[in-house]
């Protein structure tokens, strides 16, 4: 099962590579405030139909969530939103990198301090090399597209 999940994950990352491109395509048709909201006014709808056939828990719930909560939102728009913008500028694969870079940053600050009822996961000199090296992965990856777009 954990080789599916993993297949699965890799699957999602793919997916969203690909959204980001075709929505800096379409920003440029549209707006980027247009594409972001096309994306997903198109999304609700599509998860309000699933939601009906195969809904299982409580949407009413929401009601009684912690405000902090729901956060998640915001942020997964804002996401959204700045790749919307910045992939025509950047890339996808510049954008991409740093994306991931920012999410592995705030992994191991999440992890270690058991933000937002996270488990306490303490950050160690492994970790430190690993975010290291994908920071200088970053760094070659900006620097060769710079150089291929001045060429």
């Amino acid at each position: 099962m954990s080789l599916m999940i993993i297949f699965l994950t890799f699957l999602g990352g793919y997916i969203l590579s690909a959204q980001s491109s075709i929505n800096g395509k379409l920003s440029s048709r549209l707006g980027t405030l247009e594409t972001a909201l096309v994306t997903f006014v198109t999304g609700a709808l599509f998860l309000a139909i699933w939601l009906l056939f195969f809904g299982q828990g409580n949407l009413l719930a929401i009601a009684e969530a912690p405000k902090w909560q729901l956060l998640g939102v915001f942020f997964g728009t804002g996401y959204l939103f700045l790749t919307i913008l910045v992939v025509p500028k950047i890339g996808v694969t510049v954008t991409n990198i740093t994306a991931i870079v920012g999410q592995i940053t705030a992994g191991f600050l999440i992890d270690q301090f058991g933000w937002f009822g996270a488990s306490t996961i303490h950050f160690n000199s492994s970790k430190f090399v690993g975010l290291v090296f994908m920071m200088i992965a970053l760094i070659f990856i900006f620097k060769d597209d710079r150089k291929q777009q001045h060429s």
